[in-house]
């Protein structure tokens, strides 16, 4: 229970005035007409100035994997404050180094590969960066492929690889942009094929675009490609989830290798166990040649990004100093965080705990399909879950639904049972904007997944009808 001061709730009213005067609203923070004014959090849970209780099934798009104010995270936190807080990157320190190594060593024992690990902000920074890595590697070239459904972040090139035209639309011309892929998105897919017959169309689709030159990617006579790498998400993050067959990463690489194009895998919104494994391209059993992260490394505590590439790619006479820069890279404070996520991480078995709790969120998921139609499809891998909200006809996609869901849960006064009430937050994300994406605290406990299952059939039961 959140235990802080709480504003009074009369300041909001001139809160929003200001922030209408005063804030840009390009940031994306107005999901709903009027964004709620949170004050504090703890667990599993935000509170409101006046107390109210949410339960919070998306922890910040998936950036605070470990719970709001995790007692360990925020120690450190609290301790790095008070010893080295600020140091420009051109120094060092020992929690960067450490936590490179840890990436590193990891990386290399699942990957087989050495490689090294490179630092910043942001996750689209990060990508930013992986850009330059791999344009640099591969002569120049500068096109790249990603799928629909994907999303890399809304700078100027993680735009270009980002399937929504939204993103770009008012920025003028984007001359590389991605080519985009279809995603083996089973539910919306043909209709007759299961979903490893799907991912096998998909590959075999990608790999025509090789058989001749007339298809604009190869040049058949010296082999070479025009693209230098594929971008993916093992699991589509805004896309809505999406959980591809497990065999089809292991097909689509074996085109990849054959033709010289390098496998950037984002991990910004599924790592750090979000699945069940440090890495979730770790189910699909590939191995990639750059690995893309952030998000929950910091448990959301201090803007900490980064990416791992094998050695080839990133060694200091290929990528020397400078190659990139950000005036907060590698900073102290995310550091230290990291480095203690990345030892905890070590100490507890969460891929056991995050697969029993995600199998039994998903079965909770499918009793409530059973009885609401409205509910045309769930999926999920590890506590990565999706709910995709439709019409009665268990297929027609309804947004308009599921938008009101999302504004009635933020009014607090869900039944939670015992008489009490709760809100709860949810993360809107899918092809048509009708998904349930699913991201709750890795520390989850069983009750608090029962009391969100209970608040979503409340919502259902209210929204629906």
């Amino acid at each position: 229970m959140y235990d802080a001061p709480l504003a009074p709730a009369a300041d909001e009213a001139e809160l929003r005035r200001l922030e209408e005067t005063y804030c840009s609203f390009g940031d994306t923070v107005h999901y709903l007409p009027e964004p709620k004014f949170f004050a504090g959090c703890d667990g599993s849970y935000l509170y409101d100035a006046e107390g109210r209780e949410f339960l919070d099934l998306q922890m910040w798009y998936s950036a605070v994997n470990f719970g709001y104010r995790n007692p360990r995270l925020n120690a450190v936190a609290k301790r790095q404050l008070d010893t080295l807080p600020q140091v420009a990157s051109q120094y060092l320190h020992r929690e960067k180094v450490e936590l490179a190594a840890i990436i590193a060593q990891d990386a290399e024992r699942k990957f087989g590969a050495k490689g090294r690990v490179h630092f910043n902000v942001g996750g689209a920074q990060a990508v930013e960066d992986s850009l330059k890595l791999v344009r640099n590697a591969c002569g120049g070239k500068s096109l790249m492929f990603a799928f629909e459904g994907g999303y890399h972040g809304r700078t100027l090139g993680a735009s270009a690889i980002t399937s929504s035209y939204r993103y770009r639309r008012r920025y003028g011309h984007f001359g590389e942009r991605a080519q985009f892929i279809e995603f083996p998105y089973h539910f919306r897919g043909p209709k007759g094929m299961s979903k490893e017959e799907y991912g096998a169309h998909c590959v075999a689709k990608f790999a025509r675009l090789f058989e001749t030159e007339y298809n604009g990617v190869l040049d058949t006579k010296t082999g070479q490609a025009e693209f230098a790498a594929f971008y993916v998400e093992p699991i589509q993050g805004t896309g809505g989830y999406v959980v591809p067959p497990k065999n089809f990463f292991v097909e689509l690489k074996k085109v990849l290798d054959r033709y010289g194009i390098l496998l950037v895998v984002d991990e910004i919104q599924m790592g750090f166990f979000r699945t069940g494994k440090l890495w979730s391209i770790e189910h699909f059993g590939v191995e990639p040649d750059v690995l893309v992260f952030g998000k929950a490394l910091t448990n959301g505590l201090n803007p900490l990004s980064g990416l791992w590439a094998r050695e080839a790619l990133i060694n200091p006479e290929v990528f020397p100093p400078g190659s990139t820069h950000s005036t907060f890279n590698s900073n102290p404070m995310g550091t230290a965080v990291g480095l203690e996520v990345m030892k905890m991480l070590a100490e507890g078995d969460y891929a056991t705990s995050v697969a029993e709790k995600g199998a039994y969120f998903l079965d909770g998921l499918k009793e409530l399909q059973s009885r609401w139609p409205q509910i045309g499809d769930v999926d999920g891998l590890g506590l990565a879950l999706r709910a995709e909200i439709c019409e009665a006809d268990g297929w027609t996609p309804a947004k308009a639904l599921l938008d009101r869901m999302a504004e009635e849960g933020m009014k607090g006064d869900l039944d939670a049972g015992g008489g009490k009430t709760c809100g709860l937050v949810l993360d809107v994300g899918g092809y048509h904007k009708n998904v349930i994406t699913l991201a709750p605290s890795l520390h989850i406990t069983k009750e608090e997944i029962d009391l969100g299952l209970r608040l979503l059939d409340h919502l259902l039961r209210r929204c629906a009808a």
